[in-house]
């Protein structure tokens, strides 16, 4: 497995039915972006739709946390890049970046997602394969920077009053 850090994903384009109200891209299908792009990065660690075919093993999302930067209109072009924050042996947490192929930032996201034994469904382990993957990944993409948006809370500061 060759390993890129970060990981980019293929073009990809705003599609038409994606528009909202507004005139830009609807703030669900941010998420189908960032979706798609985490899809390849399933499929080069060997966990996409086939592994939860034939393992009956797969990768449910725990917790995500989107920032929405610049707008995106149709048929737009953009890449969705993948760092692998960090990994244990039944969770990856994952950043990720939206960016036009002209190269400005559309929106971020980071995300916990969890091992599943669909059997149970339960959390389970990698299994040693998928786990020596992740491992690769994780290392390579340990030499990234830490992303300035990853970690971040939602609240509202208040100014201190006299």
């Amino acid at each position: 497995m060759t390993v890129s850090a970060p990981f980019v994903s293929r073009v990809m384009e705003v599609e038409k039915d994606w528009i909202d109200y507004n005139g830009h891209m609807n703030m669900a299908y941010y998420n189908v972006l960032f979706d798609r792009g985490a899809d390849e990065v399933l499929n080069l660690l060997g966990i996409g739709a086939a592994y939860a075919r034939e393992r009956n093993l797969t990768i449910y999302t725990a917790e995500v946390h989107v920032c929405y930067v610049q707008e995106l209109h149709q048929d737009d072009k953009v890449t969705v890049s993948f760092h692998l924050l960090d990994s244990d042996e039944k969770r990856l947490r994952a950043y990720q970046e939206i960016r036009h192929v002209d190269g400005w930032l559309a929106a971020t996201s980071e995300s916990l997602s969890l091992h599943v034994d669909m059997s149970g469904p339960k959390v389970a382990a990698f299994p040693e394969d998928v786990a020596a993957n992740i491992e690769a990944m994780r290392a390579a993409h340990s030499r990234l920077p830490m992303p300035e948006q990853a970690g971040r809370a939602i609240g509202i500061r208040r100014k201190a009053t006299a």
